[in-house]
């Protein structure tokens, strides 16, 4: 069952643009953006962080100053940025933005932030620090491992959840283990949903073989444009006692980090990204089709006719266009 609100006819508009990635949601959230005055807020586990650029395939900065955005370079690498964090600050944006009259749209392929978001957290078990250094001793041998074990445990938490992301698997690990329910069955009591939104979510479809093209490019590009300097970069300000945060295993990042390291050539860096992005694609489609009411456009975002039709629904949403100047 999905914890959402009932809507009124009155309520503002909220858009979300959910696919996997490489598919063009930042694109299609620009265009809508300045198309009908709006803002938008970042729904992406590692855009919080200060630095990480590149790897995160960021908006670029004119992006950024020609249309507001939210929730991008809000966080400290240092910092375990959660879904509850996420939850509070994206709200307290989406009622600014509303406030201001303009239309929110929400951009992002972190489903686990988007639930969160939309539908709220329900209260989980106190975390406990014996089994959680356990789980990080076992994902400093072998960070994908722990992936495979949620996939056997709770496969639906284990979609939404970047198979990089040490903290939110360890938590989503230890919740199955002390509250013998999964994390996806406690997402389903006690949540606060989001209130006072008529909510339109639209997903980008791309065919598949050129989803991949894209994102094979995309990752080559990443190198291209500097990923193992900006790693370099960010690990020398980060360097310490201890372990390093856990952003550094995000995709690319993890694999450029190999080659600084010395562990893989550069070229068989950039073919792990590529295989590590599609496989996450994958991750993200099968969650994205369990979301309700989603208006899937078969294409990608910075097609003309994807955004001509979804531009079409928020019209008929009763949002009116900017005039051309």
């Amino acid at each position: 069952m999905i914890n959402e609100a009932p809507a009124e006819p009155g309520d503002p508009l909220l858009v979300v643009i959910v696919g996997p990635t490489g598919s063009g949601k930042t694109s299609l959230a620009l265009a809508l953006a300045e198309q009908f005055s709006g803002e938008i807020v970042s729904c992406d586990s590692v855009a919080v962080y200060r630095g990480f650029e590149i790897g995160t395939a960021k908006p670029p900065l004119a992006a950024r100053q020609r249309v507001p955005h939210h929730l991008i370079d809000v966080a400290d690498a240092g910092e375990n940025f959660t879904a509850g964090m996420y939850l509070r600050q994206a709200r307290q944006a989406l009622a600014e933005i509303a406030s201001r009259g303009k239309l929110p749209v929400v951009v992002g392929g972190t489903g686990l932030y988007l639930r969160a978001l939309l539908q709220g957290l329900s209260p989980a078990p106190t975390r406990v620090p014996e089994l959680r250094e356990r789980l990080r001793a076992l994902a400093t041998r072998s960070p994908d491992h722990l992936h495979r074990v949620l996939r056997r445990m709770d496969a639906a938490a284990a979609a939404a959840i970047h198979s990089n992301d040490i903290p939110k698997i360890i938590r989503a690990i230890e919740v199955c283990m002390t509250s013998r329910q999964t994390m996806t069955s406690l997402w389903k009591e006690g949540r606060e949903p989001l209130r006072g939104f008529r909510i339109l979510r639209i997903g980008l479809s791309p065919e598949r073989a050129a989803l991949y093209a894209r994102i094979e490019l995309r990752a080559q590009r990443m190198f291209d444009d500097g990923l193992v300097s900006e790693t370099q970069t960010l690990l020398q300000a980060h360097a310490g006692p201890g372990e390093l945060p856990f952003v550094f295993n995000s995709l690319g990042y993890r694999q450029a980090m190999r080659v600084l390291n010395r562990e893989a050539e550069r070229s068989q860096a950039i073919a792990e990204a590529q295989q590590a992005h599609r496989n996450y694609a994958k991750r993200q489609m099968t969650w994205f089709r369990r979301e309700p009411d989603v208006l899937w456009l078969t294409g990608f975002g910075d097609d003309a006719e994807v955004q001509r039709r979804a531009a079409e629904e928020i019209a008929k949403a009763g949002v009116k266009a900017v005039p051309c100047s």
